[in-house]
């Protein structure tokens, strides 16, 4: 599965769970981590819970492994790594908190900032 694939089966996956904010972010250029990261949010721990799992299932049915699963516990964020797409699950306080949409996105070339 490519990496591209790897990435709309997650968006699908959230996508049919009613994930909220689902946003992909491009980051094969800033990091050797991962091609994608995605980032979505559930409205509870429950929610989050129901979108991880619907993840997991989906890759999992088209044959690709879960390579690291961290904070199922709690459900409060939920890292996903799937190799070359990494997912975030998390509670709108916690997404709000930790703003990686600000940390990944490019910066602009005329860019000052740090």
């Amino acid at each position: 599965m490519t990496a591209e694939q790897l990435r709309d089966c997650a968006l699908e996956a959230l996508e049919s769970r009613k994930g909220r904010n689902i946003l992909a972010l491009e980051v094969a250029d800033l990091t050797d981590l991962a091609d994608f990261m995605i980032l979505a949010t559930g409205s509870s721990a429950r929610h989050v819970r129901a979108l991880t799992e619907q993840v997991v299932a989906a890759v999992k049915l088209r044959g690709h492994p879960l390579l690291g699963l961290e904070g199922k516990d709690a459900c409060e964020w939920v890292l996903l790594d799937l190799g070359d797409v990494l997912v975030h699950v998390m509670q709108a306080t916690t997404r709000e908190f930790y703003d990686l949409e600000r940390l990944w996105r490019p910066l602009p070339a005329d860019s000052t900032e740090t």
